[in-house]
């Protein structure tokens, strides 16, 4: 009975136009709904409300340090301690840099180097070959022909790279560049020429390094000779 008097209420309330939500909310027990303008409105305020706090709080002012000169001189000498640190170790850092750089291309042209040489060995033995082609048949020939356009292309491939080869025939014998294999006694050279090359040498790059040495032989003086036969005599 009280749920429908209760429901006939609230009915009768609906139905008059002058009753609002508000008032239906405050009869019902709800919170009334905010508007956006009440929204925007307790939003300055808090603004506002920080804004006087923050202004209100004391500022802090800086504190101004004094030093004697004694502490600035310790400062400055210190500094310039740490900047002397701090260059030698860039300085080193920029040398270690560069020494594995240095290193890491020496072993590249090293390894470059090892497997030229292993090319030369073949490379001696076909000019060998080619030496003796003028006293065999026309058809040796025909075929040495295209062997000797083979050969001028590994020469230029070697070129390309620096390695070159070099004459020893009289010069004086150079242990750098030069393997003597026999002494020759002449009285016709100088001592210590080498009169005979009986394997080519060759070098690399623009500073000439010796990559194999030739095989040579080299004239000895006879008087040289004597003197050497006495000695063992005397021994």
């Amino acid at each position: 009975m009280k749920n429908s008097h209760k429901h006939d209420h609230d009915k009768d309330h609906s139905q008059d136009p002058t009753f609002t939500k508000d008032q239906e909310a405050a009869i019902n027990g709800a919170e009334a709904p905010v508007s956006d303008s009440d929204k925007k409105s307790h939003e300055k305020k808090q603004t506002h409300a920080e804004e006087n706090k923050i202004a209100s709080e004391p500022k802090r002012e800086p504190k101004n340090v004094t030093i004697t000169d004694i502490e600035l001189e310790k400062l400055k000498n210190e500094v310039a301690e740490f900047k002397d640190k701090y260059l030698r170790v860039l300085a080193e850092s920029e040398n270690s840099r560069k020494r594995l750089q240095k290193e890491k291309q020496e072993t590249i042209q090293y390894a470059l180097e090892n497997v030229i040489v292993d090319f030369l060995n073949p490379i001696d033995h076909m000019e060998n070959a080619l030496k003796y082609t003028q006293q065999m048949s026309d058809e040796v020939k025909h075929w040495a022909i295209g062997f000797q356009m083979i050969l001028t292309q590994f020469k230029d491939v070697l070129t390309n790279n620096g390695v070159t080869s070099f004459d020893s025939e009289g010069k004086p014998f150079d242990p750098h560049s030069h393997e003597a294999v026999e002494v020759v006694i002449s009285k016709d050279v100088p001592p210590n020429t080498v009169i005979n090359e009986t394997l080519k040498g060759y070098k690399i790059g623009s500073n000439n390094r010796v990559i194999r040495p030739a095989r040579v032989k080299v004239s000895k003086s006879p008087t040289e000779e004597n003197e050497t036969d006495q000695n063992e005599t005397i021994e």
